[in-house]
């Protein structure tokens, strides 16, 4: 009965479940290997000390900003040169812009610092002027920001002196001189160290380090991709069981000759198990 799955359509489909359901169980094990990780990111984040708690360090001495550095009291020294700022960016449930100067330092190159935000769109008139002459600066280090940061506008297209990301990659098309691939937000003694209007910025937590939308994204991909493994079984189940069933009743003659199907036998020479001629009609 069961020869047909031997013809060049079964091979197909046959051959087509052999590699389906493999692909389906290692892509459901690599996801749920990611949640997995970013479960325990989270859980090594939760047992290490809060890094603006630590004792700050020079800037070169925490370069490059890694999870473990991230957060970490940063000092630097320089004169404050160019301005921007950087809207759309949220606090406390209110709309409003990041006030971004940028520290050049003895070295030549420049350290981008959040000195503070501010409500509303963002204007240059009421922005409170950086500190004149060479300041140290003691700020969160973070990392420098991409397309899928929050609240970073990757659009393009907005006025001069404002920028959409706090990123090197971005700033240095800006200012004829090398900006760090990092950044630091100022605390709040700092923030409104000229006028006392600006809050400050608190500092993110690094990237892939908490439970976040993505981990639990990893997580449903993990259930989807087992169920598809499990839906290509059963369907190749359910297709076995209806063509085996047409195949017995062309052999009890159940089915009219102008309905067979042209690809299933037609008489005993591929279905011997079945007689037409000598089963006994019950």
């Amino acid at each position: 009965m069961y020869r047909f799955l031997l013809t060049p359509r079964w091979w197909g489909i046959n051959l087509f479940v052999v590699l389906a359901i493999p692909f389906c169980v290692f892509m459901g094990t690599w996801q749920l290997g990611r949640f997995e990780d970013r479960v325990q990111s989270h859980e090594q984040a939760e047992k290490q000390p809060d890094p603006s708690t630590r004792a700050a360090k020079p800037l070169d001495e925490l370069l490059p900003v890694d999870k473990v550095t991230s957060g970490r009291p940063a000092v630097a020294t320089g004169t404050y040169a160019d301005q921007f700022l950087v809207p759309g960016r949220e606090l406390d449930d209110r709309q409003g812009f990041y006030v971004l100067s940028l520290l050049r330092m003895d070295s030549g190159k420049a350290l981008p610092v959040v000195r503070g935000w501010l409500p509303g769109s963002a204007s240059d008139a009421r922005v409170p002027a950086a500190p004149g002459g060479e300041v140290t600066v003691t700020g969160d280090l973070q990392a420098s920001e991409n397309a899928h940061s929050d609240g970073v506008d990757a659009r393009g297209g907005l006025p001069g002196g404002q920028v959409g990301m706090i990123s090197a990659a971005t700033l240095v098309n800006l200012v004829p001189y090398d900006v760090y691939d990092a950044w630091v937000t100022l605390p709040e003694a700092g923030a409104g160290a000229t006028g006392g209007a600006m809050k400050p910025v608190p500092a993110a937590a690094p990237q892939g380090s908490g439970l976040d939308l993505k981990a639990f994204q990893n997580l449903g991909y993990t259930g989807e991709w087992f169920v598809f493994a499990g839906f290509v079984l059963f369907m190749w189940f359910r297709l076995v069981r209806r063509e085996a069933e047409a195949v017995r009743d062309i052999a009890f003659g159940l089915v009219p000759e102008d309905e067979q199907d042209p690809s299933s036998p037609q008489d005993g020479s591929s279905s011997p198990d079945y007689d037409v001629a000598s089963t006994p009609v019950r």
